[in-house]
């Protein structure tokens, strides 16, 4: 696989001096956590600071994912790059890779990938802790906005997998609110139809106890196109309770 560079990045990275795997990989950074060594190697996150414009810079050595595509296995930032390429030719607004590439150097496997900071965004996160400060209308902006992005990835034909607020970052965009989506690596096909939508959604809803019922309504009424007293969202609104309690019971 050769590497991947984005056109948009290439002048400022090549400008850096930082266009290059070797160059990226010996950048001394300081980490933003602990290094993951759970898969028997390392993955480590790093903040990338270029004439004003922020990236995240992630290496791997030998921390690898196995499926059975790939029983050998694969570094887990290859999945979540082939994930963010498909995402952006799919339409879905997700974070951007500028760089990707793979290494095998004395039988250690490397990767890295680079990708641009979401800096002027907050996860949905941020604003749950901070709902009741924000307006009506920040609430049903937000609530559109998430419903919105939720049919739009599912509409075409795919389960985010961790669509929980932390991986949800939105930006106040005059009296509304856009919304994309982080942390792709275990997004995969939607196969089951509307049991699929419900596993995906209902993490969602139950990390955000914030929401009432009507505003759950209303989000579900942004990701059906349908009045939010309508019947398909009573119903809906019905499939995901009774997944939460069965969740919650467990």
């Amino acid at each position: 696989m050769s590497d991947f560079l984005a056109a948009e990045d290439r002048a400022l990275l090549e400008r850096n001096g930082l266009a290059t795997f070797d160059a990226l990989w010996a950048k001394q950074l300081d980490a933003v956590d602990e290094p993951n060594t759970s898969r028997g190697g390392w993955s480590s996150v790093f903040r990338l600071e270029l004439d004003g414009h922020g990236y995240y810079l992630k290496r791997q050595s030998n921390y690898l994912t196995r499926s059975l595509h790939r029983p050998f296995g694969e570094p887990s930032f290859s999945r979540e790059f082939r994930n963010i390429s498909r995402y952006r030719k799919l339409g879905i607004p997700a974070l951007q890779a500028a760089f990707y590439g793979e290494r095998n150097v004395a039988g250690e496997h490397r990767a890295m990938l680079l990708t641009r900071a979401l800096d002027g965004w907050n996860d949905l996160d941020s604003l749950l802790e901070q709902w009741s400060q924000l307006s009506d209308a920040q609430h049903s902006a937000i609530l559109l906005a998430c419903g919105q992005l939720a049919r739009r990835l599912h509409g075409v034909g795919q389960v985010h997998g961790c669509f929980y607020p932390k991986h949800i970052f939105m930006q106040a965009t005059g009296d509304g609110y856009a919304a994309q989506l982080i942390d792709l690596e275990k997004t995969r096909p939607l196969l089951f139809g509307w049991r699929d939508r419900v596993k995906d959604l209902e993490p969602l809803l139950r990390r955000a106890p914030q929401w009432s019922d009507e505003q759950v309504r209303q989000l579900l009424a942004a990701y059906l196109d349908q009045p939010k007293d309508s019947a398909l969202v009573a119903t809906w609104l019905q499939k995901l309770t009774a997944r939460r309690s069965h969740k919650e019971n467990r």
